[in-house]
């Protein structure tokens, strides 16, 4: 890849001398990483649970691919057919989302996936990236045509989606897409104090699902009162980071992935953190910091209104979803079931993630050459 030349005129070289080869790279580590976990983890629970040992590692290194592929494909796309398939995309996820209510399978008392031969589809990991770029859409064209209701549509979409993440229940992923629906208001312009407002009514919302979700309020009580319920799954994590060291037991050495039942998914950073150690831990947070805070600088320097709101929403999307698993396995927010990017055992999320760096880099793409190839 890196010997084509710059006078390369075909679709691949054009692609090659305008991606943000920064971020690709980054993505592209984080996708090897992705093997070399789902090679230490993923084996133990298979056994724990009664299938063959390499059940996970076959699916996952499937799904890797694809997404190594569908990075590469929708960053090929151009604006205006990113932003189809993102309109598209969110009305298939949104309604897909709205399915599992009737044909779900339940799992843990919520239905959020839809079960198909060898695998199952969470539809609502597709909605964060693909609502992102509508939302940008709508508030861009809101600006560019004062009399057009972008943020009134945008608003009234949120609202089916709340309504639906709400029945499921998934309250995290809910909080996810309204915070990145808040962060991309803020940058649009809205009154800091309406912003201020949304942040109150997000809180309030926070505070009902405390009361009205039991395994909501079970986990924000074991969260604030250590000493009540039961901590098995948290102290083990917190046990393997401390085990692990600076440098951790070495690759394969780890004993938390053969006591935790979500070792391979959503424990993956204390099996990391055993195995490999904090500088390693350290590094692979300063990638995902790094893919975040690299697209959100390269935000500041876009002309177009619509590119800065979609990179601010895709990056702040996969920034929080980043967050939200590391944060739990260390025990500084409540436990909550979401994938570490690339890294965590899971198709849909995996896949998911994809489009969302395939969309980021695509975005980002047309800032070199304006039009797309």
């Amino acid at each position: 890849m890196p010997a084509l030349s710059r006078s390369d005129t075909s679709v691949l070289g054009r692609w090659w001398w305008s991606i943000d080869r920064w971020v690709l790279f980054a993505v592209v580590g984080l996708i090897g990483f992705g093997y070399v976990m789902t090679l230490a983890a993923s084996p133990s629970v298979a056994e724990r649970i009664g299938e063959p040992r390499d059940t996970f590692i076959v699916k996952q290194v499937l799904f890797l691919a694809l997404a190594g592929a569908l990075v590469v494909a929708v960053s090929l796309l151009s604006e205006r057919e990113l932003r189809r398939l993102a309109v598209v995309g969110c009305a298939a996820a949104l309604a897909l989302t709205a399915a599992t209510l009737l044909i779900g399978v339940e799992i843990k008392g919520a239905r959020r996936w839809i079960a198909f031969p060898g695998f199952s589809l969470q539809p609502s990991e597709f909605l964060k990236p693909c609502f992102a770029v509508v939302t940008a859409w709508l508030l861009a064209e809101g600006k560019r045509q004062p009399r057009f209701p972008g943020m009134l549509i945008a608003g009234a979409i949120l609202g089916l989606i709340i309504l639906v993440l709400k029945s499921q229940p998934d309250i995290g992923m809910l909080s996810v897409v309204v915070a990145v629906f808040l962060t991309q208001l803020f940058i649009a312009g809205l009154n800091l104090l309406l912003v201020g407002v949304g942040f109150a009514c997000m809180t309030a919302a926070g505070v009902g699902a405390y009361f009205l979700f039991p395994h909501v309020h079970n986990r924000v009580t074991h969260f604030l009162h250590p000493a009540t319920g039961d901590h098995y799954q948290i102290t083990t994590a917190l046990e393997a980071f401390g085990n692990g060291g600076l440098l951790g037991r070495g690759p394969g050495e780890g004993e938390v992935k053969n006591v935790l039942p979500d070792a391979h998914a959503d424990f993956v950073f204390a099996v990391t953190g055993e195995e490999f150690g904090f500088l390693v831990c350290l590094a692979v947070v300063c990638v995902f910091a790094f893919i975040v805070l690299h697209s959100l600088l390269r935000a500041r320097s876009e002309q177009s209104f619509f590119i800065i709101l979609t990179i601010s929403g895709l990056a702040t999307s996969f920034g929080l979803q980043a967050f939200v698993n590391m944060a739990s396995s260390l025990h500084l927010i409540p436990t909550k079931g979401m994938t570490l990017p690339f890294i965590s055992y899971g198709g849909s999320s995996v896949l998911a993630v994809a489009l969302e760096m395939g969309m980021l880099l695509g975005f980002t793409r047309q800032r070199h050459h304006g039009a797309a190839p």
